[in-house]
Parts: structure tokens; C-alpha cells; sequence
């Protein structure tokens, strides 16, 4: 099953470098969700604690971390002029083990261990947490699209969450982040479960700016 589950992987990769980019926009009207989403998308403070206040239990499960080419909707956001090769990382957010946010990160390989000293050790940690928690780490501007069944990360989410299938777009947001001058840009995919987490209210200085 492991293997089958590389071999689509590899497959789904080999086609992402030639799918059509998403329509990435910094308004969140352009989205076209509720307003309740809208909310969660245009929040700028912690996801991870966000989700964290809203369930028992809170897990990051890692799907890779590794080098792969970037996508063709990201290289030019991270400074590169083609799509090449990055440090990648893959992770889905569960909400009493219900998958809720499917994460994608990826980092320049100009980026040093002194820039981000932390990235390659966290394993099934929150990356979140570790941004959010560090004084030198500045957010940039978030911009939102609609991720399609056709885009490369949609087809990764359905390679490890079949029941998705039929799913025809989900929401999505991304951001920079910056440390000593290196970026790593970090992309949320909202899935159909994190419209029915509670709204609670959040706790105060989770913000970064």
C-alpha cells in the first residue's frame, strides 16, 4: 500500500509542473466563501492556536518533508526566477483527528540553517507554533484562492484523503514569513471539515505582523 501510495505521489508530482497556476488574490472577497470562513482565512493570528482552542485534541501529521520542485504558482513568490528545487514539507492539522487544514511549506535551498534553525528538526511539530513563538520571524501580506480539483495540491490532498474525491475546489491562503532576510512561504488549505469548528473567541496576542 506504501508503495502504490509513492508511486501516485510521484506521478501527481511529475504533472504539477505543468498545471495551470492558481488566481491568487490579496482580497478575501475574491474567495467567494462565508462569512464565516472568510473570517478564518483573513485572521492573522496562530492557526495553530486557533485550532488548538477549539478542540480536545490537536496533532500535526507530517506527509513528507524533503527537496522537490516548486510548484508553478509559488517560485516567483519566494524570489526564485523558474520553478526548481526547494526544501518541501507537507503536513495535514487535525482537530480530534479529524483532518481539518492541509499545510504546505517551502523554502529556498539558498535558505540557511541559521535562518530557519529549527525547520529540518520539527518533525510532527507545529511549524506555526515555532513562527509564532519567535520574536525575528515578520508575517507578510496574505493573499486567497480557490484551489480547483485540477491543482497540484488538491490532488495531493485526495492522494491521502480519498474521501475527498468529489470535492471540486477549497479554500486556500498563503503568506510569507521572514527571518534575517530568508523567506519561507507557507500555504493553508481550509478542508470541509474546519467549517464546523466552534467559534470561540481567541485568546489575546497570538498576532504577528
Amino acid at each position: 500500500m506504501a508503495g502504490v501510495l509513492k508511486r501516485m505521489e510521484s506521478a501527481i508530482r511529475q504533472q504539477s509542473y505543468h498545471c495551470k497556476p492558481a488566481s491568487w488574490s490579496t482580497h478575501v472577497n475574491a474567495v467567494q466563501v462565508s462569512r464565516q470562513m472568510q473570517t478564518w482565512l483573513s485572521n492573522r493570528d496562530s492557526l495553530t492556536a486557533r485550532l488548538v482552542a477549539r478542540c480536545q485534541r490537536f496533532r500535526v501529521q507530517r506527509l513528507s518533508q524533503h527537496k522537490a520542485r516548486c510548484l508553478a504558482d509559488e517560485y516567483a513568490a519566494i524570489g526564485l526566477a523558474r520553478a526548481q528545487m526547494v526544501h518541501e514539507r507537507e503536513v495535514i492539522l487535525r482537530c480530534d483527528e479529524t483532518p481539518v487544514i492541509y499545510g504546505h511549506t517551502v523554502v529556498p535551498l539558498s535558505a540557511t540553517a541559521n535562518e530557519w534553525p529549527l525547520f529540518h528538526a520539527l518533525g510532527e511539530k507545529s511549524l506555526g507554533s515555532t513562527l509564532f513563538n519567535d520574536p525575528g520571524v515578520r508575517r507578510g501580506e496574505l493573499s486567497y484562492a480557490r484551489l480547483h480539483a485540477s491543482h497540484p495540491l488538491m490532488q495531493r490532498i485526495v492522494t491521502h484523503l480519498p474521501e475527498l474525491s468529489g470535492i471540486s475546489w477549497l479554500p486556500a491562503r498563503r503568506s510569507l514569513f521572514w527571518r534575517r532576510g530568508a523567506c519561507l512561504l507557507v500555504t493553508e488549505v481550509f478542508l470541509p471539515a474546519s467549517r464546523k469548528l466552534p467559534d470561540l473567541p481567541l485568546a489575546a496576542g497570538l498576532n504577528k505582523n
